[in-house]
């Protein structure tokens, strides 16, 4: 499974990007808005670190709009890939824009019929929110099973499964059980994925004994 982060913090891609894990990077207006800068000077900053695709987010809700400033987000690097919403209108645009060959992630998923007609429509990437559907008493995680049944039984679609709204290192596990493609995750998160207690113990007990020795390597 490829690890997107879902963060417009360039200190945060930076430190994750010289990792050699960061497959790509999602934003959305809201983590664009706590930068305070402008949307094309942080896409474009963010792409010129990470190679992998980079989700920049339309705030249109209208097929023609969506269109226009998907088309203006994709000209600001080759690897942006624009984000729509699981719409009538969201799913137009994005038939519409990979025509136009730019790569798209329809967002805000929450069905397992939403993602059939985003592949139909030739979507990059499906972005379904797991947390905001746990968050209602729902099994996100089913929606990923259902969205990865849906699209093996048919051949034809190319769409990724993108398991979003990630809240902690389980969801990671969980999605890569369920056959996501990629999880985008907030930093805070990503750093996680490597913490275990166990580990931790086992370091200490490791160096408590090698300070007996007297030692060094170097």
């Amino acid at each position: 499974m490829k690890f997107f982060v879902d963060t417009a913090d360039i200190s945060e891609i930076r430190e994750l990007a010289a990792v050699g894990i960061l497959d790509g990077v999602t934003t959305n207006p809201s983590l664009i808005a706590k930068t305070g800068r402008p949307i094309r000077d942080v896409i474009k900053e963010i792409c010129q670190i990470v190679g992998g695709p980079v989700s920049a987010e339309v705030t249109a809700t209208d097929f023609d709009g969506m269109v226009a400033e998907g088309e203006r987000l994709a000209r600001i690097a080759a690897n942006v890939a624009v984000k729509v919403p699981s719409t009538w209108d969201g799913f137009r645009a994005c038939r519409a824009l990979r025509q136009l060959g730019h790569n798209v992630n329809v967002t805000l998923c929450f069905s397992a019929n939403q993602a059939l007609l985003a592949a139909k429509a030739g979507a990059t990437f499906i972005s379904p929110l797991i947390g905001r559907l746990d968050d209602l008493g729902l099994d996100g995680m089913e929606v990923i099973r259902e969205i990865r049944t849906i699209y093996d039984n048919d051949k034809s679609f190319t769409t990724e499964i993108l398991a979003s709204s990630i809240r902690g290192p389980l969801h990671v596990k969980q999605a890569a059980i369920a056959g996501a493609d990629i999880a985008t995750v907030p930093p805070a998160v990503l750093k996680n994925l490597a913490k275990h207690p166990l580990t931790d113990k086992g370091l200490e007990s490791f160096l408590s004994d090698w300070g007996k020795t007297g030692q060094t390597i170097l």
